[in-house]
Parts: C-alpha cells; sequence; structure tokens
C-alpha cells in the first residue's frame, strides 16, 4: 500500500514540474497580453503549491519507518490483548460461579465463584469441588444441593467439554435458584389452594345447606317431593365432588415411566390413524412429520403418547368453529442437538397474559376467555408427564396465529 502510495506522489511532483514548464514557456508567448499572464501566473503557483505538497508528502513517507510484519504483529497482539481483558472484566462480574475442571482441583474463574468457597459461602467447600469435579463434562444440566450459612441452596449446574491447549477441560456453570424456586413455589401453592378451597367449598355449602333443610322436612310428609329434590341435589353435588378429586389425582398421581426406545415414526404413525379421519371430516388436515424418519427417543411410550393426545385433543377444540382447521406434528433435531416435538393449530392461540398459567391444574383458557366450561387439567397432565420423562413442555407464541407447543427432550 505504501509503495503504490509513493509511485502516486512521485507522479504528482513530476507532472508538477511539468505544467510548470509549460506555463514559463506560455508567459514568454503572451508577453504582449498581461492578462493572460496574469492568468498563467495564478495557475502556475496552484501548480506549484500543489507539486510542493505532493513532494513533502513524499519525503515525510520516505522517513517514516516501514510498518513491517512485526509491528503489523504488534499491533494484533495489543488489539488482542484489549480484548482479552474486555473479557476477563465482563466474566469477574457475572452473576454466575465459573469453573473450570481439568486434570486437577476445578478452579474457580470469576469472583461469584470465589465468594461461594471463601467463609460464608459453601460449609463444605471441599466437598462442593469434590462434586464438581465428579459432574458430567458433556452438555447438560442438574439440580446440586449446597449447604451454606444460610441454609440448604438449589443451584442449576451446566457443563460444556472442550480442548484447549490439546488437553481436555469442562467448563461448569452453577446458577442460584433458590429464591426464585421458593417464590415460584409460594405462587404455584396459593394458585392450587384456591382452585382447591374454591371447588370443595362450591360443593360443601350446598352440601350443608340441603342436609340441615333436609332435617326439617322429614317431619312434613305434605313436602315428600322437596325432601327428594334436596336428597338427589346432595348427590349431584357429592359426585362433583368426587369428580374433582379423581381428576386432582390423575394430575398428580401417575406411575413413574418406564423409559425405553420409541420410535417416532411409527409413533406419529399410530397417532395419524388415529386423530387423521376425524380432522378431515371437518374440512381440515392433519401433518405428522419426523426429520429424519429414523428419530428415536427413551421415553416411556405410554406416557409419552398421551401426553401427545391431550395436546392433540386441545388443538380439536380451540379449532372446533373453524371451517378449515389445521394440525401439525413435527420431530426433529434442533441445532443444540435436542430432540423436540412441536403441536401446532390454527386456532385463536393462548390469551395474552394467560401463557404462564394454562399448566396451572384446573385452570382453563376457554373458561377464561368465555368459551364455556373445561375441566382444566389437559396441559397440567402434559406437563407432569413430559417433566417425568426428563423433558419440558413450553407455549411457543406465533407470529402467524395459532397455538404451539413444545416438548424438548
Amino acid at each position: 500500500m505504501s509503495s503504490k502510495r509513493s509511485r502516486v506522489l512521485r507522479a504528482c511532483v513530476c507532472l508538477a514540474a511539468l505544467l510548470l514548464a509549460l506555463g514559463s514557456a506560455g508567459l514568454l508567448a503572451a508577453a504582449g497580453s498581461p492578462r493572460v499572464q496574469a492568468l498563467l501566473g495564478l495557475a502556475m503557483a496552484g501548480l506549484a503549491g500543489w507539486g510542493w505538497r505532493a513532494l513533502a508528502r513524499l519525503q515525510w513517507q520516505a522517513a517514516a519507518p516501514p510498518a513491517g510484519p512485526a509491528l503489523l504483529l504488534q499491533q494484533q497482539q495489543q488489539e488482542l490483548q484489549q480484548r482479552l481483558l474486555l473479557l476477563e472484566g465482563e466474566l469477574e462480574h457475572v452473576p454466575v460461579a465459573l469453573f473450570r475442571c481439568g486434570a486437577g482441583q476445578p478452579r474457580a474463574l470469576n469472583a461469584r465463584a470465589r465468594r461461594l468457597l471463601a467463609p460464608g459461602g459453601a460449609q463444605e467447600p471441599a466437598q462442593l469441588l469434590q462434586e464438581l469435579a465428579e459432574a458430567r463434562g458433556e452438555s447438560g444440566r442438574e439440580l446440586l444441593q449446597i449447604a451454606t450459612e444460610r441454609g440448604l441452596e438449589r443451584w442449576l449446574l451446566a457443563g460444556s467439554a472442550m480442548t484447549l491447549q490439546g488437553e481436555p477441560v469442562r467448563l461448569l456453570a452453577l446458577l442460584p435458584l433458590e429464591s426464585a424456586l421458593e417464590a415460584e413455589t409460594l405462587r404455584a401453592w396459593r394458585q392450587l389452594v384456591h382452585v382447591l378451597t374454591h371447588e370443595i367449598m362450591n360443593s360443601l355449602t350446598p352440601i350443608a345447606s340441603l342436609a340441615r333443610s333436609a332435617q326439617e322436612l322429614q317431619s312434613d310428609a305434605e313436602r315428600a317431593q322437596d325432601l327428594t329434590l334436596a336428597l338427589d341435589t346432595v348427590a349431584r353435588r357429592a359426585e362433583a365432588l368426587a369428580r374433582f378429586v379423581a381428576d386432582y389425582r390423575r394430575v398428580s398421581d401417575w406411575p413413574e415411566p418406564r423409559p425405553e426406545p420409541v420410535e417416532l415414526q411409527a409413533l406419529f404413525a399410530r397417532l395419524q390413524q388415529l386423530v387423521g379421519e376425524s380432522w378431515r371430516a371437518r374440512g381440515g388436515q392433519a401433518r405428522f412429520e419426523v426429520e429424519p424418519a429414523t428419530l428415536t427417543l427413551m421415553a416411556d411410550p405410554g406416557q409419552l403418547e398421551q401426553a401427545l393426545i391431550n395436546l392433540i385433543k386441545n388443538a380439536a377444540e380451540a379449532t372446533a368453529e373453524l371451517a378449515r382447521p389445521s394440525l401439525q406434528l413435527q420431530a426433529r433435531l434442533t441445532r443444540g442437538g435436542r430432540l423436540t416435538i412441536s403441536v401446532r393449530d390454527n386456532g385463536p392461540g393462548v390469551p395474552q397474559g394467560l401463557e404462564q398459567q394454562i399448566f396451572m391444574p384446573f385452570f382453563s383458557a376457554r373458561s377464561q376467555a368465555g368459551g364455556g366450561a373445561a375441566a382444566g387439567i389437559g396441559l397440567a397432565v402434559v406437563r407432569n408427564l413430559v417433566h417425568g420423562m426428563g423433558g419440558t413442555v413450553r407455549y411457543v407464541k406465533q407470529p402467524a396465529g395459532g397455538a404451539c407447543f413444545v416438548l424438548s427432550f
């Protein structure tokens, strides 16, 4: 680049000298015309200044030290050092405890990790380091319980294996969860107690009232019909309360899953045979896709099928009033290596603000939106089943509308 600039500057100096020479000849030729001589003089003065600046730049460039490979390497090293300092500063203040596990003992990488090992942090730092050393090195997550001076706390451990300078190492991150889990647990208990008391009181209040009325009607033979009606109402409310308890047991009392390899292509074929005809009869379509077709998942086949049937049933109810309902089940591997199963429909979707409540037992988005009574246990059962098999289920808002539930394993 510098040699090219030098050639350009030398060419500019030569051109200025040539034009000045031509201008001098023009001054001699226009001796009888003062006006022409004045114009040529001004032009020559401009040329002289231009040539002088080009010559000065050429001299400065010749005197400057050449920017060789050593200088470029030095500049790159300085830039790299600045980036490393910036990265170290960011890692130092990350609110996650970072550890590096290699051939020896795990080493704390930031201030949060050092505070966890210092007095006032973990009560048994050596035991914590031993647990970290034995933690799995591949990508994954597990829940650790760490005894601190504040009590037993839960932390989420995430690990990633890599190779640095030819040696295998593991980068581990510990995220504190106790405060967030306590707040979420209290909120869930409040919601559950609210639902239980509401449903139980809805049945017990009329039962108690009608029982007192029945006692009064026993002595009045003329009101035997009223007595029969009162006892019938008591019986129906008792049956409703029994159904509620049975539904609660369905949500909370599922058997332990028995994982085995599940061929998703065969599972989807069974589901399509089960529900495909009903969707076509309504003027719609149900698509089932597995990419690649050889995808296999370690899960309880019966519980996984039950979870997907519940989601398909919800999609059918959400699209009941549509002329062309659409259902799509897709199983694929994501870029992170996780297997996901998505269930989409073209219904109205979950109302705004209810996304976090739809998985709560006995909560129904359709009832909240004025769509009639619903048991509200389908999604709670789905989450319970999927979580028992080591997966997660989330509601994903679709830009084009409709509902989408994603199961990740």
